[in-house]
């Protein structure tokens, strides 16, 4: 016990001395986040906070590894996780250096291969114990299964950093959960290194709750997240019962279910998966009315609840655990629905939306490469007006109007529409498209109706892949 708490205060106490560097040092080199549309500060904070979060830890850490006696594997599994979060740390501390950051895949690819290396000494999700007759054994799947839980904690750590000591304050519960279970289960070493890192994030809150003196920045939060994901996995290794991975998912729950929702939302809204995202479970509480240190708090509030009920699986037996489980889990649902950061109807509807315009997109674009087959044996102007009009139908087009200037001055006006119905004009969008290179004294000018049929969106794909036609299959020569 003398260890742990040596260790708690002494990292502590490092991170309460070196932060107040690091802030100076920022400001002294202009590593400062500047206040935004998307920002809530209103004057320049330090954006690596991260460095005294790492330097604090890392002390204690390195500290333990050299005094301890431990097997050879224990030792060589530590040192990789340690090796590998300070490379995430590094790429992280570039990014929040360099201006305008690093490139979204670069870090993701950096996070991938860290993920790698741990799962290469055997700190790998294999088996978990669901109750005393039900073991389930992953195989060759724990590969993709750790490195998907190690990623994803990292990038959900790093997302919920949107408020003043939101990220630091749900890290330190995960670390605190994990080492009670690390502590319970006989796993000393790592018990020592979560806690270095508690003992880190609880002198840098001092620093970083509202009003925040210095932000953690990438370098902090993907560390962090990163640290706590494979701590879990290194103590389940032995354990390998639900509660290892569970208790975690618990800590964690806001941001891991904060992030699949944003996931979510991109997939229905058709946008990039970093796509900026304002609607995040901090941002739905504020949009209630709570100010922003409150918000925190409240969210405080809600992680040690649910850490607290599933310190109850700890004791519980198998089945007892999972049903525990399953019950928080619905609770964190219900917060998401609460505070409307989720709504069933809405999801469902948005989902059958975004399905059905993929699926129109589809049809639009079997047609026009049905138009190209007819475009590409056209050899005679008739055999391409020929085409324009199928085009035109397959396109469900109200009318297509092409008229045409020639050298002596002759004008030509072909036309096109829908023989079966008169056309309903006030549901068209109307748009003429010139005819690139049919000659220098030669003018020849498109007047199409596309029927929205509707979306406007649909009526612009279309109109698109109309175009397209017409630049690939030119007029000139025929």
């Amino acid at each position: 016990m003398r260890t742990y708490l040596f260790v708690y205060f002494g990292s502590a106490f490092l991170a309460l001395v070196t932060t107040p560097v690091v802030i100076r040092v920022a400001h002294r080199l202009s590593i400062v986040d500047i206040p935004g549309a998307r920002h809530m500060h209103k004057k320049p904070i330090p954006r690596i906070g991260g460095v005294a979060i790492f330097l604090s830890m890392m002390c204690l850490a390195v500290g333990v590894l050299l005094l301890s006696n431990i097997s050879a594997d224990t030792l060589i599994r530590a040192i990789v996780l340690l090796c590998a979060a300070a490379s995430i740390f590094s790429v992280g501390l570039i990014d929040d250096i360099k201006t305008g950051g690093l490139a979204a895949e670069i870090k993701f690819l950096a996070q991938i291969t860290a993920a790698v290396a741990v799962c290469a000494v055997g700190v790998r999700i294999r088996s978990i114990t669901v109750a005393e007759w039900l073991t389930l054994e992953f195989g060759w799947f724990s590969w993709p299964l750790t490195i998907l839980w190690i990623v994803g904690i990292t990038n959900a750590v790093n997302l919920s950093d949107g408020l003043d000591g939101l990220a630091a304050g749900i890290s330190a519960v995960a670390c605190g959960v994990i080492a009670i279970f690390a502590i319970h289960s006989g796993q000393v070493v790592m018990a020592a290194l979560v806690l270095a890192l508690l003992g880190s994030l609880s002198g840098f809150l001092f620093f970083n709750f509202n009003p925040a003196r210095i932000f953690m920045g990438d370098c902090g939060s993907t560390f962090l997240g990163f640290t706590i994901a494979s701590a879990s996995v290194m103590c389940s290794v032995k354990s390998a019962t639900l509660v290892g991975i569970a208790l975690p998912v618990l800590a964690l729950g806001i941001p891991i279910f904060d992030t699949l929702f944003s996931m979510l939302r991109r997939i229905i809204e058709r946008r990039s998966m970093f796509a900026p995202d304002r609607r995040h479970f901090h941002h739905r509480l504020i949009d209630m009315g709570l100010k922003p240190h409150h918000a925190v708090i409240a969210i405080y509030s809600t992680t040690l609840l649910f850490a607290g009920l599933g310190m109850f699986m700890i004791v519980a037996r198998n089945i007892g655990s999972l049903m525990i489980f399953l019950c928080i889990l619905l609770l964190l649902l219900l917060a998401f629905h609460v505070v409307g950061s989720v709504r069933l109807r809405e999801t469902i509807a948005g989902l059958q939306r975004k399905y059905a315009i993929e699926r129109r997109v589809q049809r639009e674009v079997k047609n026009f490469e049905q138009a190209q087959l007819r475009f590409h044996n056209a050899h005679t102007f008739d055999q391409w007006w020929s085409a324009v009009c199928e085009a035109a139908e397959r396109m469900d087009f109200a009318w297509v109007s092409l008229t045409t200037r020639d050298k002596d001055g002759t004008i030509r006006t072909e036309f096109w529409r829908p023989t079966d119905a008169e056309p309903d004009i006030s549901d068209a969008v109307v748009m003429n498209v010139p005819i690139r290179n049919y000659g220098m004294t030669r003018r020849a000018v498109f007047e199409i109706a596309i029927t929205v049929s509707g979306t406007i969106e649909s009526a612009g794909h279309r109109a698109t892949l109309f175009s397209r036609l017409i630049d690939e299959y030119e007029l000139v020569g025929l």
